[in-house]
């Protein structure tokens, strides 16, 4: 069977994760989240995917390849146009990158599905698509129930007892939402579906395509699974999607390396003298990272491949991103930390170079070049054990 990735967004709400990296490749636990996805679609039979790409395409397109190494066949869509020697993103709207797939060569033959890349599911596939077929649908949308207060974050729908929905609204007001219950951005869609939307221009599939459906009086279907879903929309949610997989809360979710201590997973190359450091997990440890004695580090956490966690360092629930130095003098808790940025598990972010931390957080592959007063600065620190983070 086949499906579609929606892949092809700037990620600005999660910045700066996004800065560098388009979000299906955001890692979690080390892993893309795409590739999870990726994943869940091969277990329930869905092994031709289409990507559509725009911002930062090549990153995912160069990880992915032909997805033979995940057990797929991947193929991808860029929405954009070249200029000077660069790819320049220029999005279509999810429902425009699908009726650019269709154009190309009539891709879509059958019913096939179609996922946001930047979602952490585990939900049942085979239920949803037997669910599209019961009802003979065109398009159906999984569903999930949220507390009002969160429902200005997503598409909020209200069906009739058969499921069929007779409404949606995207991103509504708490007292102006109809429901609780919102769209999840999972959808199975036959190929007649696409002829609802015009070629050869951006559509938005929520503002547009929804309503179009609902107003051409299209089998339009929602349904509600018993499911895992994490919308990594911001920075909070990121945090919380790290967290469930660490505690093992994705059931689907494998953790990477081999497990060196009681919920401590390492990679290969791993420099740790596991009687001369503090682990407390659930801790991911990338591989070829050196976490020196005298270090400690509490779950849940992540430490990125490549890194160097000094002596004395202090590192409680925290993601720390690859090629990462944490000086022996940090005191971090809660912070997701990669290089140059520091970001609060709650969204805030710290500017570690302007801040005049950058020798405390750094990339290990720059080298330490401390100016006279920097090196004052520590020379005080470590005489009266002050934490600069």
């Amino acid at each position: 069977m086949k499906a579609v990735i929606l892949a092809a967004g700037f990620g600005t709400r999660i910045r700066p994760l996004s800065e560098t990296m388009p979000k299906p490749m955001i890692p979690i636990i080390n892993r893309p989240v795409m590739e999870f996805l990726v994943d869940l679609l091969r277990r329930h039979g869905f092994t031709q995917i289409m990507v559509s790409t725009s911002y930062l395409a090549n990153d995912i397109e160069h990880y992915f390849r032909d997805g033979s190494r995940f057990g797929v066949e991947m193929a991808y869509s860029f929405e954009g146009y070249h200029a000077d020697g660069r790819p320049v993103p220029e999005g279509l709207g999810a429902a425009g990158g699908l009726k650019k797939i269709q154009q190309q060569s009539g891709f879509f033959d059958d019913t096939f599905a179609v996922v946001c890349g930047d979602a952490i599911v585990d939900v049942d596939f085979t239920g949803v698509l037997d669910f599209h077929r019961r009802r003979r649908a065109v398009a159906t949308m999984l569903l999930k129930e949220v507390p009002r207060d969160e429902v200005h974050r997503y598409g909020v729908v209200q069906t009739d007892p058969d499921g069929r929905i007779r409404l949606f609204q995207e991103k509504p007001s708490p007292a102006d939402a109809a429901s609780t219950t919102v769209n999840a951005g999972i959808y199975m869609f036959e190929p007649a579906a696409l002829d609802y939307i015009p070629p050869d221009r951006r559509f938005d599939i929520a503002w547009e395509f929804f309503p179009r459906l609902i107003e051409q009086h299209v089998p339009f279907y929602g349904v509600a699974l018993p499911f895992t879903w994490v919308d990594i929309g911001c920075i909070p949610d990121y945090w919380r999607a790290t967290r469930l997989i660490l505690s093992g809360g994705l059931s689907a979710a494998r953790m990477p390396g081999r497990e060196i201590a009681p919920r401590v997973w390492s990679g290969i190359n791993v420099a740790v003298d596991l009687t001369r450091v503090t682990l407390q997990g659930p801790v991911c440890i990338g591989s070829s990272t050196k976490i020196e004695p005298g270090a400690t580090v509490i779950g849940p956490a992540v430490i990125g491949r490549n890194s160097v966690i000094e002596s004395g360092a202090f590192v409680d629930s925290c993601v720390i991103g690859d090629y990462t130095r944490i000086s022996g003098l940090a005191h971090l808790r809660e912070r997701i930390v990669s290089g140059r940025f520091c970001v609060g598990c709650d969204g805030r972010s710290v500017d570690l170079a302007g801040a005049g931390y950058a020798f405390v957080v750094d990339d290990v592959r720059e080298r330490r070049q401390w100016t006279e007063d920097q090196q004052t600065l520590m020379d005080f620190l470590r005489a009266y054990q002050v934490s600069p983070t």
